[in-house]
């Protein structure tokens, strides 16, 4: 990412941010029926973080670099930043101070082996891996079998976001609750941007996204950033029918970039039922849709 690229980017998460505010919502007064702008005035997120006018305008014009932690936290306050928000201006923040030096953090593409042997020792629980670009680096055999759909996608390795977005009449029946998928997917993709602005390969996945998803560009111009650590999954598997499905995902301390998800069924219930029915079809199938190098182990 270009310094100008980074302005930009800082430029239009401040001002988004700002315009979902309202004075009333901020506590403030507001004068007047016309205001010009959308939500809160500069000059007003700069009473609200305690700095002058003069420096937030730097700020939301891509001065980050030398903002100490004290004024990030005071402007994630009076931007009502969420936590995924405020990481990602730390993110932000942290680039602009140190993009002389062009940092870039390699993004993992394989598992070590006795992760592999996690995964598969999980029998009754599919589980997977996934960068932080959200390409599939590793699978046990069920969650192989739950996400066929998304590995029957010709495109390796495969990639859940591709497919949310690039395969959107399958990906609109493989997940029931697709828009929220989407935006999630988007967002999540935001975030991990802030954090790994040097990863070429991220780049060149929002750039083929931007260019062939219209949906996809809507969402990205939101600049909205998502964690994804737990909740709930609807699939629409083509096999056992709709499954729902609790999830937790884990990122793994002795692979930074890599996060594990595991899905689970309550004990008792149609989706238990439908899990118990997915691993029968997966241990009688020889032949399951498979990445190229979709779970590597070493």
């Amino acid at each position: 990412m270009s310094k100008a690229e980074l302005n930009a980017e800082i430029r239009d998460f401040l001002s988004t941010r700002r315009a979902r505010i309202t004075p009333e919502q901020a506590g403030l007064p507001a004068y007047g029926g016309n205001r010009r702008v959308k939500g809160l005035r500069r000059e007003e997120v700069a009473m609200l973080a305690g700095v002058s006018v003069d420096y937030y305008v730097r700020m939301e014009r891509g001065g980050l670099a030398g903002a100490s932690e004290s004024v990030l936290n005071a402007l994630a306050e009076a931007l009502r930043l969420d936590e995924a928000e405020r990481d990602h201006l730390f993110a932000l923040a942290r680039e602009s101070g140190a993009h002389s030096a062009q940092r870039k953090r390699a993004t993992p593409t394989a598992v070590r082996p006795a992760v592999q042997q996690v995964l598969d020792a999980m029998a009754d629980a599919p589980a997977w891996v996934r960068n932080g670009r959200h390409d599939i680096v590793a699978m046990n055999q069920l969650a192989r079998a739950l996400y066929s759909p998304v590995l029957a996608a010709p495109r390796r390795p495969a990639n859940t976001t591709r497919f949310v977005y690039l395969n959107s009449e399958a990906a609109r029946e493989f997940f029931v609750d697709y828009d929220r998928i989407a935006n999630d997917a988007a967002a999540m993709l935001r975030l991990e941007a802030g954090k790994n602005p040097g990863d070429k390969a991220l780049i060149e996945l929002v750039g083929e996204l931007s260019t062939r998803s219209e949906l996809f560009r809507r969402r990205w111009a939101q600049h909205d950033v998502k964690f994804h650590r737990s909740g709930q999954k609807r699939l629409r598997h083509p096999v056992v029918g709709q499954l729902d499905l609790d999830f937790e995902s884990m990122e793994l301390p002795s692979a930074p970039g890599l996060t594990m998800n595991v899905y689970t069924a309550a004990t008792g219930t149609p989706s238990a039922d439908g899990l118990k029915l997915l691993a029968s079809w997966a241990a009688s199938q020889e032949h399951l849709p498979t990445e190229a190098a979709a779970a590597p182990t070493a």
